[in-house]
């Protein structure tokens, strides 16, 4: 093993799951996983200096909400926290992924493939 190996940590939160923002106000559906990240440098760039995360941990792809609108969010795993309210997500495109919410968190739609 070489010493320059980087090792990531787990993804905490699964696909289905209900999650909250540490620090702004929003929550979300997870809908898939980066186990590190994975968007554009202008997008990381973008993110303020002092808050920026460590591009070595799993990123999350949120059908996210607020209290104004529903979107998508890019999130590190050190910014998500589980979600306490156990409700629903009120996003356009989780009918579309996910095939029903029972115990605070969603079921994956099957895929049939050909």
């Amino acid at each position: 093993m070489s010493n320059d190996q980087i090792f990531y940590p787990a993804a905490r939160f699964a696909i289905g799951e209900v999650v909250r923002h540490r620090m702004l106000d929003f929550r979300g559906v997870v809908f898939d996983v980066d186990p590190e990240f994975a968007n554009s440098e202008e997008w990381y760039e973008a993110i303020p200096e002092e808050i920026r995360p460590a591009k070595e941990q799993p990123f999350y792809h949120l059908l996210a909400e607020n209290s104004e609108s529903s979107y998508i969010a890019y999130v590190s795993q050190q910014n998500l926290l589980p979600d306490e309210e156990n409700g629903e997500v009120d996003h356009p495109a989780i009918d579309g992924l996910f095939d029903g919410f029972a115990k605070g968190r969603y079921r994956l739609r099957p895929q049939h493939r050909h």
